[in-house]
């Protein structure tokens, strides 16, 4: 059986669709949920993580979200007794709050890594490092974003 459609049904089915795609499919991308914390207590295993020797280099303000420089350094002799293992950098803005994780060992010699990050929106950025003896540092730093990661 042949099934046809007159002008009416098809263009109540294109307004359907459309509608679908202006409000985003839930659970999408659209309406992801910035899960930082779970991030973080994942990556530290659920301990507290402390304020210190960790340092975070961001702009203040950032012309814009789309490209902007970053640098996390780790205080940390990196020798085989004492060194940086991990640091997972994060943010509270974005739809979802993983950016970057970086692996060290004691042969890096520093414990830094340099990159550009996308924001979409002001907000913090936090560093959690995790040192070999299986403590956690922290640092946070506000970007003030004026022109939006998604364009805007």
């Amino acid at each position: 059986m042949k099934r046809s459609f007159d002008r009416r049904q098809v263009l109540t089915w294109g307004a359907g669709v459309a509608a679908i795609a202006a409000l985003g499919i839930p659970g999408g991308p659209a309406h992801a949920k910035n899960d930082v914390e779970e991030v973080i207590a994942k990556f530290t295993g659920g301990k507290t993580p402390t304020t210190g020797k960790v340092k975070l280099d961001l702009p203040e303000i950032a012309e814009n979200g789309n490209t902007v420089p970053m640098t996390v350094a780790v205080e940390s002799p990196m020798t085989t007794e004492s060194y940086v293992s991990d640091v997972l950098v994060v943010t509270d803005g974005n739809p979802r709050a993983g950016v970057a994780v970086f692996h060290f060992s004691p042969a890096s010699g520093v414990a830094e890594a340099n990159t550009r990050i996308r924001l979409a929106t002001s907000q913090n950025i936090i560093a959690v490092a995790k040192m070999n003896d299986g403590s956690f540092f922290t640092a946070t730093k506000a970007v003030k974003v004026t022109i939006g990661g998604c364009g805007g």
